[in-house]
């Protein structure tokens, strides 16, 4: 029996492969993240997972939908007539924390939906002004019309300008100006609250060289300053890109992740470390007229088989019930074999991958994300994190370590493996821990030196916040050794509560983008109690109760806050001792 029932297991593993690789070019679209009792009134707003860090209900009195800066600014002049809380949501609603929620039922929300259009081209200037609620993807398919590029992107192209430029979203490089979308941006126009003599709004043109005070503020401004309308890019002529994906062991990463991002500009690593081994992205620019018409279209950001992804997933719960940890590995290793077998999704001309370099043009080798095409087909297939389903559901944990500080914090990490090499398999069944590099930005919110950003996507369980997760301390220290040993700097947009404690120490011009905050918006419209425990200004972000630990909504301090009734107890961590994390003690 046992032998039968491992064979049906792997035999759900490779329909789901088969399913999902031969089909679906197209999927049934997110829903909006906003839901409303009333036309648009009485409201509802959530992220593209269905839940926030602490699983509150976000609520609003309403939503509007401008479609056009005239009707942005009607809208934030009444508002603040009023006095009424506002914050911005975007279309697809992709941050994890709590950016887009007001305070209470009062508030407004502002949906950027409709403000996808090109405002103006340029091609001689090589710039490009689109509306905030453009898509990434909108962005990148505008600019290839004018033979032009966006140098560096994230992966992912469900984002909008205003969503990447308000929580630092990047790619991967250290060459150039980095990695990060805002820091190629030229002009900013932005609508904050006015006074009774500016009629309760105020429309703002910020440049680098105009208001650099302003400007530094507004590049990454966690919708702080009021809605952004429109955002000049200074791009860059079309160029091509030769990409090779190759897997080594990770006996020697700690150096060579020092080096490799400066010997290639498109660099980045999946970490697989209960394998002990590293996916190196080999990815550098070439000259247009280099042969091949390659696509990056990463495998796990297409359309699933609702089915299948549920079926999965009903595997993954089986084994934290149970306890299971050696078929997570087994797992684990299937699915990264799979990958880096299809080269992650890069075909050689938009079908099929015949081998290495994959080369093609910028537009089609920097992002993708095809389980976003809109073609209604009753949930058959989806985003395999539709929230409408059932698929995944994870925390993401993501930091930047300065450069100087990687080796020794991948050698900490190793050095957990090595205490139990199965501790991490939960990671590699999310793709491993993606590495990108980055570096310093302008933006007072921004990167503040050159560093490696660590992205650990995990299980969370969808029904019950007081369940424990299989060892779940050692992502858990993890967590807090990058945080506190080596002062990482959080993602705005991807991390539980803890990561952004005390968070605003860390930034050097934390106090210039205070100032700003403060003279474009000083009645705080757009600001909320859980922005301002962020922050610095009231209160703490963290949240002490009965399990809060096993969210991250606290660091555990006491066994309540883990789940002693589990066996989970708060213990001092295994290699970065100062940590306190939550423990399965035996009996």
């Amino acid at each position: 029996m046992p032998v039968l029932k491992s064979f049906f297991k792997k035999m759900a593993f490779w329909l789901c492969v088969i399913f999902c690789l031969f089909a679906f070019a197209s999927s049934t679209p997110p829903d909006d993240p906003v839901k409303c009792e009333s036309g648009n009134t009485i409201c509802t707003v959530t992220n593209s997972y269905g839940a926030f860090p602490d699983r509150s209900i976000c609520e609003a009195a309403k939503v509007e939908y401008p479609r056009t800066e005239a009707e942005l600014v009607s809208v934030v002049a009444a508002a603040t007539r009023a006095g009424q809380k506002m914050r911005v949501v975007t279309r697809y609603s992709h941050s994890i924390p709590k950016l887009v929620c007001t305070d209470g039922k009062d508030g407004i929300l502002i949906s950027t939906k409709f403000l996808n259009h090109v405002v103006r081209t340029d091609p001689k200037a090589e710039t490009l002004t689109v509306e905030s609620g453009v898509t990434l993807r909108e962005l990148i398919e505008e600019a290839a019309k004018l033979e032009l590029a966006l140098p560096y992107a994230p992966y992912w192209w469900g984002l909008t300008v205003g969503g990447m430029m308000g929580t630092g979203a990047h790619g991967s490089s250290l060459w150039g100006k980095g990695s990060a979308v805002h820091d190629y941006v030229t002009e900013i126009r932005l609508v904050s609250p006015g006074s009774v003599s500016d009629g309760y709004v105020k429309v703002r043109v910020l440049s680098e060289t105009m208001n650099p005070e302003e400007f530094n503020a507004a590049t990454v401004s966690l919708g702080l300053l009021g809605v952004i309308s429109q955002v000049t890019f200074k791009l860059e002529p079309m160029f091509k890109r030769s990409l090779t994906y190759v897997m080594k062991n990770d006996s020697d990463f700690g150096d060579q992740a020092l080096t490799f991002g400066k010997q290639h500009e498109f660099a980045d690593f999946l970490w697989l470390p209960s394998q002990g081994k590293v996916v190196y992205r080999i990815d550098d620019r070439v000259p247009t007229n280099a042969s091949g018409d390659g696509v990056f279209s990463f495998f796990p950001f297409r359309s699933q088989v609702s089915v299948v992804v549920a079926f999965v997933r009903s595997l993954e719960e089986s084994d934290e019930l149970s306890g299971d940890a050696n078929r997570k590995c087994a797992r684990a290793r299937r699915i990264s074999s799979f990958l880096f077998g299809i080269s992650f999704g890069v075909t050689n001309n938009g079908f099929i991958f015949t081998g290495y370099p994959a080369v093609g043009s910028q537009d089609r080798m920097m992002s993708s994300g095809s389980c976003l095409d809109s073609h209604q087909n009753g949930l058959i297939t989806a985003c395999p994190w539709d929230p409408r389903i059932k698929g995944e559901f994870v925390h993401q944990t993501t930091f930047s370590i300065p450069l100087t500080h990687v080796k020794d914090f991948i050698s900490d990490v190793k050095a957990l493996v090595k205490i139990e090499p199965k501790s991490l398999c939960v990671l590699e069944l999310n793709n491993g821990i993606l590495m990108r590099y980055v570096t310093s930005s302008p933006a007072f919110l921004g990167k503040e030196e050159k560093a490696l950003e660590f992205d650990l996507t995990y299980y969370r369980s969808k029904d019950d916040p007081l369940t424990p997760r299989l060892y779940e301390d050692y992502i858990e220290e993890i967590e807090q050794m990058a945080l506190l040993k080596y002062n990482a700097l959080p993602h705005w947009g991807k991390n539980r509560n803890i990561a952004f404690d005390g968070v605003i120490k860390k930034y050097k011009n934390a106090n210039l983008f205070l100032k700003v905050k403060e003279r474009l918006d000083p009645s705080g419209l757009f600001s909320t109690e859980w922005t301002d425990q962020i922050l610095g200004l009231k209160g703490n972000v963290t949240v002490v109760k009965q399990g809060c630990a096993l969210e991250g909504l606290c660091i555990c301090s006491e066994d309540s806050h883990c789940a002693p009734n589990k066996g989970y107890l708060c213990r001092p961590g295994k290699v970065y001792s100062a940590a306190r994390v939550c423990t399965r003690v035996s009996a």
